[in-house]
């Protein structure tokens, strides 16, 4: 795995460094930059790394800026003392957030989550959902779906969220009614807009639109708020999480 180190402090740096070479000796750095304006010629200069990173107090601005002023089509991970960003650091391309003081641990924690990223986005690499450079892809705007012994079709903007009950699929919509469809969720996944729609769990499938707010639990799952309401709690796994938060951004 390819990373860059983004820390103005050069005993951070070493610190990191070694913590990065416990947790995986086959990890090349590829550079160690101290400022914004160092970073952002770097990423516009050379490919991009696998991973990066970045603390976020830096010494002429946060590294948040960089992000203003160049693409960063690659993970993130955000390194600070303090948690008062971390919601700000979901805005970003950021999968995990660490608190200093870092360990091993955690350390590893962050790369497991980029491999399973990795092994999510095997069709167009993780990379290119980041960067959002997809090429245009048909999706559904309308399911058929069943009301009793009727058959109508549905708008797939008029969907909240899509769930299942006994093995059956389900449609809401805004005004909370359920209407049935003749297909899986797996297959309902594959065919709306993924921008759109998130696999939360095996029994939802979630319009963003339909998410009022969420979060974190003490599994590392993340619990999310619908609307309109469902009979249940919608949690998304911790295996799953990395990637909501990478989707949820946009």
């Amino acid at each position: 795995m390819r990373i860059i180190i983004v820390e103005d402090e050069t005993t951070a740096v070493r610190q990191l460094e070694t913590l990065l070479q416990a947790a995986d000796p086959g990890i090349e750095i590829l550079a160690r930059l101290e400022s914004v304006h160092e970073t952002v010629k770097w990423i516009t200069t050379h490919p991009a790394p696998d991973l990066a990173f970045f603390d976020i107090q830096l010494a002429d601005d946060t590294s948040f800026s960089i992000f203003e002023q160049c693409e960063v089509s690659f993970p993130v991970v955000f390194v600070t003392a303090y948690d008062d960003y971390l919601l700000q650091a979901f805005e970003y391309n950021s999968i995990h957030y660490l608190l200093k003081p870092i360990t091993t641990e955690k350390v590893s924690q962050a790369l497991q989550k980029v491999r399973q990223l990795e092994r999510h986005f095997t069709a167009g690499g993780l990379h290119d959902f980041l960067s959002a450079r997809k090429e245009p892809v048909a999706y559904r705007s309308r399911l058929i779906v069943r009301k009793g012994v009727d058959y109508a079709p549905l708008e797939v903007g008029d969907i909240a969220y899509i769930f299942t009950d006994h093995k059956i699929s389900f449609a809401r919509t805004w005004q909370g009614e359920n209407f049935m469809v003749d297909q899986p969720l797996s297959e309902l996944e594959a065919q709306l807009d993924p921008a759109q729609f998130f696999r939360a769990n095996r029994q939802y499938l979630v319009n963003i639109r339909a998410i009022r707010r969420f979060k974190s639990t003490d599994q590392s799952k993340i619990l999310l708020e619908l609307t309109p309401e469902p009979k249940e709690e919608v949690l998304v796994g911790k295996d799953r999480a990395g990637v909501f938060r990478v989707w949820v951004r946009g």
